[in-house]
């Protein structure tokens, strides 16, 4: 059984429900500091779920068969929809993935859910560096599925932001090993706020580097990998255009691939 709990700052369950095949949520609650929503997928680990009306539905790895989210509060909020749980009645969905869905080759990385700091799902992003600490260049923007990247700061503008540092790295994990062999980078395009990275590498936990040029646009920019078996890739040495600008900066990371 799918089970979702909507629970208040105190950890008790405010409403519940639970399903062989889909799980539907519908609560009534002002939204509040420290709410989250905990979903057990009940021996199912690839799940879709959708968290709120205003945030798009994705696929989720639970490796412990559950996962917790913390409903977004204060500054934490700029990075997502206004109409995140703004509104006094929710609904909350999940339901397992076919092994069609999970077999089929599809953009692995797309968690629109991931949250900052430490997590029980995945796909999952972090960094060693996010400007300012604010929520709205944290990693985990690069996989929630948004790529407008004409300008920066609140939603939909949302990115990665590396604070002007030079060894800026941000990982990506899937939770499990994953086929993948194509990846494509949307970078902010806020000119001429914004500088631009003319080239990268990528790590990949088979221990394959793989070197790329970029341009300066904000469009998708496509990146062969080759079939590699991993469960992480890592961005690194990335190299600033010699514009005076100190600010380059990440909208989307996609990787394309397929469960093994």
């Amino acid at each position: 059984m799918i089970s979702i709990e909507y629970r208040n700052a105190l950890g008790e369950v405010v409403a519940r429900t639970e399903h062989a095949d889909e799980a539907l949520l519908c609560v009534n609650a002002a939204r509040a500091e420290g709410e989250s929503i905990v979903i057990s997928g009940g021996g199912e680990r690839h799940l879709m779920v959708q968290l709120d009306a205003a945030m798009p539905a994705g696929e989720v790895f639970l490796p412990e068969g559950s996962m917790r989210w913390s409903v977004p509060a204060g500054q934490e909020r700029r990075a997502y929809c206004p109409a995140l749980f703004a509104a006094g009645r929710h609904i909350v969905s999940a339901r397992a993935m076919t092994s069609a869905e999970t077999g089929a080759r599809r953009n692995l990385a797309c968690n629109p859910a991931d949250l900052r700091g430490e997590t029980n799902f995945f796909p999952h992003c972090t960094a060693n560096v996010e400007t300012r600490g604010e929520s709205v260049f944290a990693a985990r923007n690069v996989i929630d599925g948004c790529r407008h990247s004409v300008s920066h700061g609140d939603w939909p503008y949302q990115s990665w932001g590396i604070g002007a540092r030079e060894d800026a790295w941000c990982l990506l994990e899937f939770g499990r090993e994953v086929e993948i062999d194509e990846m494509a980078l949307t970078l902010r395009a806020d000119f001429p706020h914004d500088a631009w990275w003319v080239r990268g590498q990528v790590a990949l936990s088979d221990g394959a580097v793989v070197d790329f040029p970029l341009e300066k646009t904000g469009d998708r920019q496509y990146i062969a990998l080759g079939a590699h078996r991993v469960s992480w890739l890592r961005l690194q040495n990335m190299i600033k255009s010699d514009d005076p600008s100190a600010f380059p900066s990440l909208v989307e990371w996609e990787v394309f691939g397929r469960d093994l």
